[in-house]
């Protein structure tokens, strides 16, 4: 009986400490996941620029917000860009440190209409690296994507005639 018992703790034990390390690497998971699928509206990314551009427009709206805890202005510099699908398109959001000290951020980003995530595809972006701005520091930060030319054919996007990339900065914490 003992022996059991034993052996019931080491099963146990091994599961408690097999679901925590899944725990911790689900998020990574999950985001790769995600920026290779368009899943929940998250931008594909892309190592080159579209070399297809079909006759269809689209606008791309931009939005910008920041966390509460962080003390930065944050927008768009531009707040709709009409481009045609396939297209390579160009935005810039401007950050500023408005507090006495410098500041680490990183952004986080969303597409809508969620269908729409897997055929915006980013080429360059600030999102998800960390941004540092020191007092009164202002700082330009481009994106380059396009929209996939398969958006065009996909029949639950045959009305959507426009997109829009949102970005929340939040304060960076080392873990």
């Amino acid at each position: 009986m003992q022996k059991n018992d034993r052996t019931v703790a080491i099963l146990l034990t091994v599961g408690f400490f097999a679901m925590l390390a899944l725990a911790f690497a689900s998020v990574p998971l999950y985001r790769v996941f995600c920026q290779k699928t368009g899943f929940g509206g998250t931008p594909k990314i892309s190592r080159d620029g579209s070399t297809q551009v079909i006759n269809r427009e689209i606008t791309v709206r931009f939005v910008a917000n920041t966390h509460r805890d962080l003390p930065w202005e944050f927008s768009p510099l531009q707040h709709t860009i009409r481009l045609k699908i396939g297209e390579n398109g160009l935005a810039f959001y401007k950050a500023k440190n408005h507090s006495d000290k410098p500041i680490v951020g990183m952004a986080t980003y969303n597409v809508s209409p969620d269908i729409a995530g897997q055929y915006f595809n980013k080429v360059f972006c600030f999102c998800f690296e960390q941004q540092k701005l020191d007092p009164g520091e202002t700082m330009e930060m481009p994106v380059q994507f396009f929209i996939d030319p398969d958006f065009a054919k996909d029949q639950l996007l045959k009305d959507v005639n426009e997109i829009t990339l949102s970005y929340t900065f939040f304060v960076f914490k080392k873990k």
